[in-house]
């Protein structure tokens, strides 16, 4: 049997990962799973659920589903493999006029690359330029991650 998971499902759960929160599609099921590093660790220590919250018991159980299931899983692209400072440059080399592509690149050169980037995107009124451009990268990011894990998808 091959699953077909939904496109949206991987772009939406790429996107939200943190150094904190981690991201799996089953493959078996076709269903994208998040847990959190605590999540991880309590299912590693298999601690006593009653001594969590009743609305992280049920992450805690995925979390050891995944531990004891390893062959099932797959990691989705973490935000480290999701290179935002490289989206960051590439769109601003995308950028036809040249005076706010020259302004936005000085401005991504340092510590404050994000923050300053944020503030010229806005200034420059092309925040919804940006917006659309991340957006497509991630879901190029998700599409490859699909072709190379042989995933078949549905698309967005």
């Amino acid at each position: 049997m091959t699953i077909q998971v939904k496109l949206r499902d991987i772009i939406e759960a790429i996107e939200f990962q943190t150094n904190e929160i981690s991201s799996y599609l089953n493959i078996k099921t076709g269903e994208v799973v998040t847990v959190t590093q605590e999540d991880l660790q309590a299912a590693e220590n298999q601690d006593d659920l009653n001594e969590y919250p009743e609305w992280q018991r049920e992450n805690i159980r995925t979390a050891q589903d995944i531990l004891e299931h390893e062959e099932d899983f797959i990691g989705l692209p973490t935000k480290y493999d999701v290179n935002e400072y490289q989206i960051m440059g590439e769109f601003i080399l995308s950028l036809k006029d040249r005076n706010i592509s020259d302004a936005l690149y000085r401005a991504i050169k340092g510590k404050g690359a994000f923050q300053r980037f944020k503030d010229g995107i806005i200034r420059f009124d092309i925040e919804s330029d940006w917006y659309r451009y991340r957006e497509e990268a991630i879901k190029q990011i998700a599409i490859e991650w699909c072709e190379l894990n042989q995933i078949e998808f549905k698309s967005v």
